[in-house]
């Protein structure tokens, strides 16, 4: 399993609109975001690039929500806290990940930079 990316001193970049996927588009194998239908190379490469930055923040962003709702369930002042083994299982991660993202997940809360959090911008 992926470890945890280091924290970023930066401001949090904001994604680029991901268009909306019709689904007979999405059902198409060749159809992704209309990407195929670029022909200009730099277009093609603009559009790409934004892309794969809105994805990657969005699984960022994803998995600081993934940390917070493990530190939550693993909370002991909780009557029905997970350990970290059973965090596992629902997650499907392993359970030294697990208690990783827990204390991440705490580590988040405690500092307030979680993804509830906007950044002004």
């Amino acid at each position: 399993m992926a470890e945890q990316a280091p924290r970023r001193e930066q401001p949090r970049l904001r994604p680029a609109p991901l268009l909306f996927e019709p689904a007979e588009a999405a059902s198409d194998p060749e159809h992704f975001f209309d990407l195929e239908s670029i022909e200009d190379p730099r277009a093609l490469l603009e559009r790409a690039t934004e892309l794969a930055l809105a994805f990657r923040a969005a699984a960022d962003r994803a998995t600081e929500f993934q940390a917070m709702a493990a530190a939550q369930l693993a909370d002991p002042r909780r009557f029905d806290r997970l350990t970290a083994a059973d965090i596992a299982e629902r997650a499907g991660w392993t359970e030294d990940y697990a208690k990783k993202m827990v204390e991440f997940g705490r580590d988040l809360m405690r500092s307030g930079e979680g993804p509830g959090r906007v950044d002004p911008a």
